[in-house]
């Protein structure tokens, strides 16, 4: 308990020091770091870390994606150009993508003997879903003056819920949620977890924004749901490859992925409810 404990303050500090310097370069540093983890323990888990070709082109193409957000984010956009800096940053992410996917199936067709098709598309599939997820932070940090507050409110999503929903779970949880895939989740602690997001979102934005919208609870509720998804799926995964922890990076704690598998699927969530919100306005 006592390292858990530490791991996780140590945890808290460098994401309040990444916090402080939110509009600098050191945002998408941290985020390209992140994913550059999580990618490697998920590429870990279908035991293709040992194959270069494979995992250099997963890792290229999910560290260079929140630079190309943050260089598109902070080049203005020139009304007199036929092609912006955005467009730009569009083509050569799809450019990125699909480069790294010809990579990956031209050395799954020289090594068709040893790579199933199911590891090949698992790398595929995390190779998109992380990188866009984490570069989400850096979407939300550049809309605006709001930035900041978004983007922790973003993070917070999946863990005011599942903070919510282990008191809940542990004080009055009885129904068994899925206990095959997570035997400690319960129906009661995830009815906590959205109610507990849902408040804390209405009360956080309400406070901010000075007014009540009823969509601020609904914004929240969805990503308590959303998060327990996330959460959910990474653990299905973990039991079907046989393992315990994605990794050993934050001791007591496990893999970056292992903390960040909910946030994964909150941080999209929250940035479609906060472009929603600031349209509806």
């Amino acid at each position: 308990m006592k390292t858990r404990i530490i791991s996780g303050a140590v945890g808290v500090i460098l994401i309040g020091a990444v916090l402080y310097f939110h509009n600098t370069a050191v945002l998408p540093v941290a985020v390209a770091a992140m994913i550059a983890v999580m990618l490697y323990e998920l590429i870990r888990a279908v035991k293709l870390e040992k194959n270069i070709p494979i995992l250099l082109s997963a890792e290229i193409c999910g560290v260079l994606t929140p630079f190309i957000c943050y260089y598109k984010c902070n080049t203005p956009y020139d009304v007199t150009r036929t092609v912006n800096a955005g467009d730009l940053a569009d083509l050569f992410m799809f450019t990125l993508v699909l480069a790294a996917a010809f990579v990956i199936f031209i050395t799954w067709l020289r090594n068709h003997k040893k790579i199933r098709y199911e590891q090949v598309f698992f790398v595929l599939a995390s190779m998109i879903l992380v990188p866009q997820s984490m570069t989400t932070m850096l979407r939300l940090e550049c809309t605006g003056e709001n930035g900041l507050f978004l983007l922790i409110m973003g993070l917070c999503g999946a863990w005011i819920a599942d903070t919510g929903a282990y008191f809940t779970g542990v004080t009055l949880g009885k129904h068994k949620l899925c206990p095959e895939i997570s035997p400690k989740k319960t129906v009661e602690g995830l009815v906590g977890g959205i109610v507990t997001t849902g408040l804390v979102y209405s009360i956080a934005f309400s406070v901010y924004d000075s007014t009540f919208e009823p969509l601020y609870f609904i914004a929240g509720a969805v990503c308590a749901v959303i998060g327990t998804v996330g959460d959910l799926s990474a653990s299905m995964v973990k039991r079907q490859i046989g393992f315990k922890d994605y990794g050993k990076i934050m001791p007591g704690h496990g893999g970056l992925m292992d903390r960040f598998d909910s946030v994964l699927f909150v941080l999209p969530t929250f940035y479609v409810f906060s472009e929603f919100i600031s349209g509806h306005h």
